[in-house]
């Protein structure tokens, strides 16, 4: 989940891995073509007509930040939408001018790649809450002329669908061929399929989970109270005050992003190779590891939010659709088609966490297609130029929209006790 982690930078989490390369297979400086800008657009802000949220609480208008690729037909109907992992952005694909590093997806997402632009019109935002333009925490609310701080409502997965749903309206696209996201980006595009499926023809969910196990939600706790517990944190306050709680924010990303590599990923791409030759034994940086640790923490303070981290993590904690015994209730006459993958040293979001939705899925008799992709880096593989992966997105997103099998009642109810 940054640069590299969970739908971040793709080039960066290939860099240093035997074998595996960017999107671009070799860094070939970007073309005219490759230039996008991150626009933005204002949403619900009608005078009198605010942002409703799901735990309640609303906000007076919110400007979100996003890229489009490629080009919408006469028929408007070959829109995608991609939705970002936990501390991604807006910037999927492409490169911004004078900057050589491509969108966090550029593996997956542009001319000729497995969501292809010169066929397809892609839409990708930041989320409501996020830290990259859209607004969050740390945003001025307008009754204050102060930053929300801890002000800011707490927020539901179906809020950042909401936001996507206005995005497009105000876009023109009134339909979708595909909703496609990993990780936290995946939730979405599960939340968005189950109460709206109207919206979309497929729907693309990687690396993803249903519901965060105990072990998930604890990594993230720990998350937050190592940034709760800076003393620069100001309960909240902290750009009030003109500081920011750098140690809690990089402790936190530290720790995420050892569960965002696997085992054998951290083995092949460091071992226990020393950072500097002939040096003392000490408590500073002593192994490669923990150059790169450090380096991604570094990197990470500075362009990420830590009231976002805290309220997106939330958001995470507190996602389980499935528990609703009517969540499937809208697929029931939609012709939604599923594609769920993932990768077999993910233990973030392992296999089982997949295999959970294909059976809630295949139990209301909904078409559904799963493949695990053999990959050692982990939870991050969602991110990399693996050809087995981009080949089933790309196998999977070209299908037509076709009509779906009818569906039994009696089976959706079985499913429901």
């Amino acid at each position: 989940m940054g640069h590299p982690g969970d739908g971040d930078d793709a080039a960066s989490a290939s860099r240093g891995i035997p074998g595996m390369t960017s999107s671009r297979h070799q860094y070939l400086p970007p073309t005219p073509e490759d230039i996008v800008e991150t626009k933005f657009m204002d949403l619900f802000d009608t005078p009198g007509e605010p942002m409703h949220l799901v735990r309640g609480g609303t906000l007076p208008g919110i400007t979100v930040a996003y890229e489009t690729y490629g080009t919408l037909n006469e028929r408007r109907d070959n829109a995608i939408y991609i939705c970002h992992a936990l501390t991604g952005d807006a910037h999927a694909a492409g490169y911004h001018e004078g900057d050589d590093r491509p969108g966090w997806w550029d593996a997956l997402i542009g001319p000729g790649k497995a969501i292809d632009t010169d066929r397809w019109f892609v839409v990708a935002s930041n989320i409501l809450g996020g830290c990259s333009g859209t607004t969050g925490p740390s945003s001025v609310n307008p009754e204050t002329g102060k930053p929300y701080g801890l002000d800011f409502p707490l927020l539901d997965m179906h809020d950042f669908v909401v936001v996507h749903r206005a995005l497009l309206t105000k876009l023109g696209v009134p339909h979708l061929h595909a909703a496609v996201g990993g990780s936290l980006g995946g939730m979405q595009v599960l939340d968005w399929a189950l109460t709206h499926p109207e919206d979309m023809n497929q729907a693309v969910v990687i690396a993803s989970s249903s519901r965060l196990t105990a072990q998930n939600i604890a990594f993230s706790a720990v998350g937050r109270e190592a940034i709760m517990s800076d003393e620069n944190f100001m309960n909240g306050a902290f750009a009030e005050n003109d500081t920011n709680p750098d140690v809690g924010l990089a402790v936190a990303r530290m720790m995420a992003h050892i569960t965002y590599t696997s085992e054998e990923g951290f083995e092949e791409k460091f071992g226990r190779r020393p950072q500097f030759d002939a040096q003392q034994p000490g408590f500073g940086v002593d192994f490669a590891v923990e150059s790169y640790l450090d380096h991604q923490a570094s990197s990470f303070i500075g362009r990420f939010d830590a009231l976002s981290y805290l309220y997106l993590t939330r958001v995470m904690d507190y996602f389980n659709p499935f528990a609703d015994a009517h969540a499937l209730d809208r697929l029931v006459a939609t012709p939604v088609r599923f594609l769920v993958m993932s990768f077999d040293s993910d233990w973030r979001f392992g296999t089982a966490h997949s295999r959970r939705i294909v059976r809630r899925l295949q139990d209301a008799a909904l078409p559904v297609s799963f493949r695990e992709i053999h990959a050692p880096w982990g939870h991050d593989s969602f991110l990399l130029h693996i050809p087995p992966y981009l080949d089933s997105v790309r196998a999977f997103v070209e299908q037509p929209a076709v009509p779906r099998p009818t569906i039994r009642r009696r089976r959706l109810r079985k499913w429901g006790r």
